[in-house]
């Protein structure tokens, strides 16, 4: 692939978005205040490297012949990467991924002028508003001019779509992230949440069954991310295996033990409709995850809308569009009519984090260089 010319004075940011299964990481190129320009991109398999400045690195090299390096490695400007994990003083240890990641450390090992650790939902909250139309499927379209206290909802749409008011986001990948986007001061604000790792709640008698074979599992504390997450699509099937529900079939047999991954080989043969235990296991999967979002919904007071994000949501699109999630989402007793009025997005886009690190990258470079904040 040939170089890609860049603008005379322009500057170059790199970006990421950090999970436990992948690492999708691009550079852009920012000049004024103009939109950024995505230069190159690539994804890489997390447990192929030993940490991050690794993938880092690989990636660069990578980039160097697309964006037309000099030396083989462009130069960045300012870095950001959205990271699967609790963000504490530019720090964390991602609890899916066995990596210590510094953002000092990593910025002084790969010769950058500065490095920001992020929580990956507060990258993908950012990533949102460069959504086009088409990037976000409505589950619920809602009624979010319902009142709120202490909020005076606007009639102006917002660049996603949705009106002004508390919003939430939940991710479900390879594990379960959660976040609270409020309207503080009139201005919209993002706050990192680990609610993934709270008690994971069962509404009836099959999920309290699953409840008790997680505990024999994992020990007495199951959270909520054990059950909605990739693995946890892998753990509501082998409890029903093992509870008799239905024989397994000699394809996902095969698929499984050939080291496939577990949730998409599930996931898969239930939507195909070929395989009752998978098709089952989706279905709980599917109404845990709405119970999820109507719980984060309620904690959050999210008038403003809901947005399902994460690697699993698009893929499985047809069955979170079947009815059982929202089902889940508005079974919440006296609080039903309410979570009725707010709108429920998916976001379809894989890249919403990365674009919403790179975001992030652009406000430190300009603040940086004393210049203007890029536009979206």
């Amino acid at each position: 692939m040939p170089a890609r010319p860049r603008a005379r004075g322009s500057r170059v940011i790199l970006a990421g978005d950090v999970g436990g299964t992948k690492a999708n990481l691009g550079l852009f190129e920012m000049s004024g205040e103009g939109p950024l320009k995505l230069l190159a991109a690539a994804s890489f398999a997390s447990s192929a490297f030993a940490g991050l400045a690794a993938v880092v690195e690989a990636f660069l090299r990578q980039a160097s012949a697309v964006v037309g390096a000099a030396g083989g490695r462009p130069e960045v400007t300012a870095a950001c990467f959205g990271v699967a994990g609790p963000v504490i003083d530019n720090r964390t240890s991602t609890p899916n991924l066995a990596w210590e990641i510094d953002g000092g450390e990593l910025a002084r090992g790969l010769g950058l002028p500065a490095v920001l650790l992020i929580n990956d939902l507060v990258a993908t909250a950012e990533g949102i508003p460069l959504l086009a139309d088409d990037e976000l499927v409505a589950l619920q379209a809602g009624d979010p001019r319902q009142p709120q206290a202490g909020v005076e909802a606007r009639p102006e749409r917002e660049a996603s779509g949705l009106v002004a008011g508390n919003q939430v986001l939940i991710a479900a990948g390879t594990g379960l992230g959660m976040a609270l986007l409020p309207v503080a001061g009139g201005v919209r604000v993002t706050v990192p949440s680990e609610g993934g790792h709270a008690d994971y709640a069962p509404r009836d008698e099959d999920e309290a069954a699953l409840l008790l074979y997680l505990r024999r599992r994992f020990g007495e504390h199951v959270s909520v991310e054990r059950v909605v997450s990739g693995p946890g699509l892998r753990a509501i099937y082998e409890h029903l295996r093992d509870a008799g529900y239905a024989s397994e079939s000699p394809a996902v047999t095969a698929a499984l033990a050939g080291g496939d991954d577990p949730a998409r080989v599930i996931a898969e043969a239930a939507l195909a409709g070929a395989d009752a235990l998978c098709g089952r296991a989706l279905d709980m999967f599917v109404s845990a995850y709405g119970a999820a979002a109507g719980n984060l919904a309620l904690t959050g007071t999210a008038v403003g809308g809901v947005y399902i994000g994460g690697g699993i949501a698009p893929k499985i699109l047809p069955r979170l569009t079947g009815g059982s999630f929202l089902r889940a989402f508005l079974d919440k007793g006296r609080f039903g009519a309410y979570l009725r009025r707010i709108p429920v997005r998916v976001l379809l886009n894989d890249r919403t984090a990365m674009l919403g690190a790179a975001r992030c990258a652009a406000a430190m470079a300009a603040a940086a260089a004393g210049a203007p904040v890029p536009s979206r």
